[in-house]
């Protein structure tokens, strides 16, 4: 279903870059994602997995190799060509839309939905929807609830390839658990669709078909939690400690 193939990205500016000059940020990166299956991404910080997200997302143009798509090279297409074909996105830190209420929201994502179908879907993230349809997603929510929100957005957009970049990043344990239930019941053993997450929850990984290990730009691992726990152990213990201490922990 996606393939990337010899796929290497550069960036010149902002983020990634360093001194204003170019760095390549993802280095011959070959790697294939099947239908029915739900798969991680992890790896140190700055190893490249958002950098692979967006960039099969299209944010970040590939400038070798191809990244085809139900057999499609979509290597040219930007977000919105891409977001047609039915790939969907949820960032790690999602953006904020001053002005549009909640349910509005949800409703873009699910045009033709029963309200009270959008009301179970803010439920189901752990958002009570008496406290939230009416309210502006602008700078009144926490960073948790604007993930939550997003996660259900794109949970009705039903898209056949959806990524979840952290989704875990600033909500609590038990809706973590919450979270993951509603992933697996959409994208598990599901043979017209496919989910990557990009964690290092310790939650998480195990109940995916594959993990994908990217550091340095390179995937230096693919297989079960068992087979590559050696690669990963040491960052996930790290993150759980430091998400069960609410800061930043040196590891």
């Amino acid at each position: 279903m996606l393939r990337l193939e010899d796929v290497s990205v550069r960036v010149t500016n902002g983020e990634g870059a360093e001194n204003g000059g170019p760095r390549e940020i993802l280095h011959n990166i070959n790697v294939e994602f099947e239908r029915g299956r739900l798969y991680a991404i992890t790896g140190p910080n700055g190893g490249g997995k958002t950098s692979l997200a967006k960039t099969i997302m299209g944010i970040y143009p590939n400038h070798t190799g191809r990244i085809i798509f139900d057999g499609e090279d979509i290597s040219g297409m930007g977000v919105t060509e891409r977001a047609r074909r039915g790939i969907g996105y949820a960032f790690q830190q999602p953006p904020r839309f001053k002005g549009i209420t909640i349910d509005s929201l949800l409703a873009l994502a699910a045009p033709e939905a029963d309200p009270s179908f959008l009301r179970a879907q803010l439920r189901g993230v752990g958002l009570c929807p008496e406290d939230y349809v009416d309210r502006d997603l602008g700078t009144g929510l926490s960073g948790g609830e604007v993930k939550r929100i997003e996660v259900a957005q794109l949970l009705l957009r039903n898209c056949p390839l959806a990524i979840f970049d952290e989704p875990e990043a600033g909500v609590d344990l038990w809706t973590i658990q919450q979270l993951i239930t509603l992933i697996l019941n959409s994208y598990h053993n599901n043979s017209e669709r496919l989910a990557i997450i990009i964690s290092h929850n310790e939650k998480i990984l195990p109940i995916c078909d594959e993990i994908i290990v990217i550091d340095e730009g390179q995937i230096t691992g693919r297989g079960t939690a068992e087979e590559i726990w050696h690669l990963i152990r040491d960052e996930v213990e790290c993150k759980a400690r430091e998400h069960c201490r609410g800061g930043v922990v040196i590891c």
